[in-house]
């Protein structure tokens, strides 16, 4: 899509006549519609058109972009505060209800406000708040769009007019006298957040108490937690939608409040531990039971002595997890890692205070012993540094939705793996080049090979129990972000700074440089694609386990998804109905035997059971082969389908971009390096059986051109098998990927050649005792006459 059609579809149309000319430019640097120069004569660009250009783009459009940016935020931060102003009798009464008289008294007087007229107030700044929100959003998407264009206009003027000069570096600067797209919006998104919180809490009745300590309401439940990326585009616009029900907090160890409207948000530092040979980070990619990460954690600069945390996270069942934690001074932590010091001064306080024989000091004990065993059991080591900025959302004391955004994520190398050119002193356990000079995003001192920046920003929403939260799922589910279920820092890091080291990769690496950004429409419709689908499967797990399907997903009214050929306009809960009634294969053995059971990938796996027939033929003789389903499908081509169920038309599979995780390049790859050691191997068998058999052992030699001809033959097949796979990978081919054609060859060929050579081998050994009895017999005989003369 061309830039000017996007620039016209993204306008706001209240402001519509504020946003730069794009066309009137593309006409000053006299260029059609099509792209090309109207003139083809470069000597029709006179000094009088680039003067004329220069002068609109970074005189004219540039300062109106710049100048509606100021007024409109200026005119925003006045309704905010134009909100607070009415607000204020509110709070008043408020305070007067929970009976502080000193700090009523200190205020203003002024009346109080009847019930009715409180109510009106607070729907009419609700509305209000709602309008500021929608165009501070819309404010800094003008400010994105026509920075943009700018850039664009220049770009086309060096690309075909700059010939005497070029005006990015003049754009640079005058950018940077006009910042219109340097604008913080995080001041006035708080504020609108602590009003958002006020308001709706007074619209149900709080008091004043239960504003800054709401109740707990599902105290001991677990935790559901959902990861998503999100595109800096989007980043303005997720926070808005978030701030609208709950407000941001102050990342503070000792107390939550809703944060200020000078406060910043908080930078926090992780430094991940693991050992050279990446023990941790393999088991957590690879869902090992028991996986276990080990950080250290604080907030803001290491020169701040801030309370740094020593945590482990092991997962257990699932996604479930057990922490351990607790505090440790800086000055103790390299003796802790060598195992010097066992944090002896911290459990006899906690024991002098509490008692020797109470819980926290035995569980303090347990954390301590726990992870400096940890440590020494696996030879961990300071290998990653982990630092972004977090913005919290939560209610101060109700915890049932708890939202973090991370930004500006920065993965540093903070290891000492390369003992030439180390990251990290050994002798140290953090890199004292970033603390000590109280380094900030992004980093800009530390060399190229030893630092990542993640592109999106980090969303992480907890909810807690198992009620729904309709704002939380329309969040979910639209397209400002891009599901992460099972994102890592400590995996993305050690994957994009250590691939030299590592043997696996997680499956999102290759998602991190595509544009995660998706039309609204689009992102809609895959969302009722995949709660159809999710619909289905709960239709077939119920029928497995002879229970009802959940009755969760209800297409959405404004779905565009249309009812599917052969669905007689039927809903798809109608179908599923329609469907669950008439499916046979719950009794019917018939069905049984037709209907491939689903995700039974080895035939080894699947239990006999009644009503199946027996395998015949080359298939019960060899099992191994063609026992992919793929195969077992097409060997039975013309099987019956339950009623209501029609042939698909194509693969769900074969959708979409194609997206090949990288375990299956991978390997591919180890079956083809597979194949050249044996083809290998078997050629320097041949090569030394060939130079040891000398010029007269024609049966030695012979087989040495055997095993050459099967070591060439193995050195093809391999490289044949890795190229065809290869293209099946890539077409997503439905054929199987095993073929048992070369390892059968090259066995028989093998086994042939080591008949042979025994066979050879053993006549020549009953040759060579023939020759010997026989000269034995002759020697016999000649000194028979000798003893005859003797005696």
């Amino acid at each position: 899509m061309r830039f000017g059609t996007t620039l016209r579809k993204t306008t706001y149309a209240p402001w519509k006549d504020k946003y730069v000319d794009y066309d009137k430019l593309k006409k000053l640097l006299k260029e059609s519609d099509g792209g090309s120069s109207v003139e083809d004569d470069d000597d029709q660009w006179t000094a009088d058109d680039e003067s004329a250009f220069v002068d609109e783009l970074l005189n004219v459009q540039l300062e109106k972009v710049h100048a509606f940016q100021a007024d409109t935020y200026q005119k925003l931060r006045d309704r905010t505060t134009a909100c607070e102003s009415k607000l204020d009798p509110i709070a008043i009464g408020l305070k007067k209800d929970a009976g502080d008289e000193g700090e009523a008294n200190g205020a203003d007087k002024k009346p109080e406000v009847a019930s009715e007229e409180r109510e009106k107030i607070l729907k009419e700044v609700l509305e209000e708040l709602d309008k500021i929100t929608r165009e501070v959003n819309e404010l800094e998407k003008y400010c994105r769009i026509n920075y943009t264009a700018l850039y664009k206009a220049t770009k086309k003027h060096d690309r075909k007019r700059g010939e005497a000069y070029k005006l990015r570096a003049f754009l640079d600067t005058r950018i940077a006298e006009l910042p219109f797209n340097k604008e913080d919006y995080s001041p006035l998104l708080y504020r609108l957040s602590a009003m958002y919180s006020f308001v709706r809490q007074s619209l149900d009745g709080k008091t004043k108490e239960s504003l800054s300590f709401a109740e707990s309401h599902t105290g001991g439940e677990s935790f559901t937690s959902h990861k998503f990326w999100v595109h800096p585009e989007n980043l303005l616009e997720v926070k808005t939608v978030i701030l609208r029900r709950l407000p941001v907090l102050v990342y503070n160890p000792q107390t939550s409040k809703v944060a200020e409207g000078s406060q910043r948000d908080p930078t926090l530092t992780s430094v991940y531990f693991d050992n050279p040979s990446f023990k941790l980070y393999t088991d957590k990619v690879n869902q090992a039971p028991d996986a276990a990460s080990l950080r250290l954690r604080w907030y803001g600069q290491l020169a701040d002595k801030p309370d740094i945390l020593f945590e482990k996270k092991t997962i257990t069942d699932g996604d479930s997890s057990e922490e351990q934690r607790f505090p440790i001074k800086e000055k103790y932590i390299e003796q802790f890692i060598e195992g010097k010091y066992k944090m002896e001064k911290s459990v006899q306080k906690i024991q002098n205070r509490e008692g020797e024989s109470s819980e926290s000091a035995d569980n303090f004990q347990k954390a301590v012993d726990d992870i400096q065993a940890f440590i020494k059991e696996n030879q961990l080591q300071p290998v990653l540094r982990a630092n972004y900025t977090r913005t919290a959302f939560q209610i101060p004391g109700d915890d049932r939705v708890r939202i973090s955004l991370d930004t500006d994520l920065a993965l540093i190398r903070e290891d000492a793996i390369d003992t030439e050119r180390p990251c990290r002193d050994p002798e140290d356990w953090h890199r004292k080049d970033i603390d000590d000079a109280s380094m900030e995003y992004p980093f800009s001192g530390i060399r190229k090979g030893e630092i990542n920046r993640f592109p999106f920003a980090l969303l992480e929403i907890k909810v807690k129990g198992y009620k729904k939260y309709e704002w939380v799922d329309d969040l979910m589910d639209s397209h400002l972000v891009k599901g992460a279920p099972r994102f890592s820092k400590f995996v993305h890091g050690v994957a994009m700074l250590f691939e030299d080291n590592i043997n696996s990769f997680p499956f999102w690496r290759s998602d991190v440089d595509s544009d995660i950004r998706q039309e609204p429409q689009q992102a809609f419709e895959q969302e009722q694609d995949r709660k159809a689908k999710m619909a289905e499967e709960e239709f077939a797990v119920g029928s497995l386990f002879g229970t009802r399907p959940s009755g969760s997903y209800r297409p959405s009214i404004s779905s565009p998804v249309g009812s599917p050929a052969g669905a007689g306009g039927k809903s798809l809960k109608d179908r599923i109905s329609a469907g669950r009634s008439s499916l046979p294969y719950a009794t019917s053995p018939a069905a049984k035997e037709d209907v491939p059971e689903e995700g039974s990938d080895d035939e080894d796996s699947q239990m006999p059971s009644a009503g199946l027939t027996k395998s015949s033929g080359l298939r019960s003789f060899l099992p191994s082969f063609s026992s992919s389903k793929y195969a077992r499908a097409h060997q039975t081509p013309n099987a019956r389908l339950p009623p209501g169920v029609s042939n698909p038309t194509s693969w769900i599979k074969d959708q979409g971009p194609v997206r090949v995780e990288a375990k299956v390049w991978l390997a591919n790859q180890r079956t083809f390096i597979k194949w050249q050691h044996v083809g290998v191997l078997l050629a320097s068998l041949s090569l030394g059986l060939f130079n040891a058999a000398g010029p007269s052992n024609n049966v030695a030699r012979a087989l040495a051109v055997v095993y050459t001809l099967v070591a060439v033959f193995t050195l093809i097949w391999g490289w044949a098998i890795y190229m065809i796979r290869a293209k099946m990978i890539k077409e997503r081919s439905p054929k199987d990927f095993d073929n048992q054609v070369g390892p059968i060859i090259v066995c028989i060929g093998l086994v042939v050649a080591l008949c042979l050579n025994f066979g050879f081998q053993y006549h020549a050994m009953l040759q060579r005792q023939e020759q010997q009895n026989g000269v034995a017999v002759q020697n016999s005989t000649l000194l028979e006459p000798q003893r005859v003369e003797l005696m």
